[in-house]
């Protein structure tokens, strides 16, 4: 079951009130939508707190808003009161559309919902720009989602996405740091990364086992000059044995130690002091067959 985006959405969204609707917990009951682990499923029913990430997402008025992983509705229903012009709620569990009728049908023809798996649908393809991701992310597809955004993101005004805290701390981590690693490197250099709020696991329906992090990311208006490809390729060598130094994990890649000197990278660092600038310069090295 698919629904197509309405073709003219009001300049002036009409006044939505979440808390209008019938409680979260009554929905869940009323269609028995117990949470699939296999899924990744767990639900923040707290509209104050679903209001607080939509909040933290600045949706401009007339941007077009994709969620993935709508399930009952709670971000769903806060994304719909914010200026957002229309909203597409990506949904591959079949029992959600049903129980989202009622907020379908208090949208006034701004919410659409996609059946589909999020990793096969390209949201560039559901919503005009300006355009924004908002999304409490399956666990299980946040990082592989992620990337495949990146990409892309110049075509987006923002990301706004929940991940699990220890994915989140990866994105925001600096060089020297523990968690940094290549998705710290990929993630920063494509957007400037924000933390907005980070909740407990008491906060959702099943509790996970790990605390969440929302994290709010925009564009890079100059991002460093390097090659998608290459950068993966430079960072997943230098990165897959971070402990050695780096005339020694980039051999695969060619003259490790003259791809450094080209980059001004001293032979001796390990990939974990080396920064955004110095992954880019390294990619360009690469790329042009030094």
């Amino acid at each position: 079951m698919t629904a197509d985006t309405p073709a003219d959405a009001p300049a002036t969204p009409p006044a939505f009130d979440p808390f209008a609707l019938p409680p979260l917990r009554e929905v869940i009951a009323r269609h028995g939508l117990g949470a699939r682990k296999a899924l990744g499923q767990n639900f923040l029913l707290d509209l104050n707190l679903t209001g607080r990430i939509v909040r933290g997402a600045a949706i401009a008025p007339g941007t077009s808003v994709v969620e993935v992983g709508p399930g009952p509705g709670g971000l769903t229903r806060a994304i719909l009161a914010s200026p957002a012009a229309r909203l597409v709620a990506v949904e591959r569990d079949t029992r959600f559309i049903e129980a989202l009728g009622d907020v379908v049908a208090a949208a006034a023809g701004r919410l659409s919902i996609v059946e589909a798996d999020a990793l096969t649908v390209d949201p560039v393809d559901l919503v005009p720009a300006p355009r924004a991701i908002v999304a409490n992310l399956p666990y299980n597809v946040a990082t592989p989602l992620l990337i495949g955004w990146l990409k892309r993101i110049e075509d987006y005004a923002s990301l706004t996405l929940m991940f699990q805290k220890e994915v989140a701390d990866r994105l925001l981590a600096r060089p020297g740091s523990k968690s940094y690693g290549r998705l710290s490197v990929i993630t920063n250099w494509r957007a400037e990364v924000q933390p907005l709020l980070t909740l407990p696991p008491q906060a959702f329906t099943p509790p996970p086992k790990v605390e969440s992090t929302v994290v709010r990311l925009t564009p890079r208006a100059n991002p460093e000059p390097a090659d998608w490809r290459t950068m993966e390729a430079v960072t997943a060598a230098a990165f897959g044995q971070r402990r050695k130094m780096l005339r020694q994990s980039l051999k695969a890649l060619g003259n490790a130690e003259a791809l450094l000197a080209a980059a001004g990278i001293p032979p001796t660092a390990r990939a974990e002091e080396v920064d955004v600038a110095g992954f880019a310069a390294l990619a360009r090295a690469v790329k042009d067959g030094i």
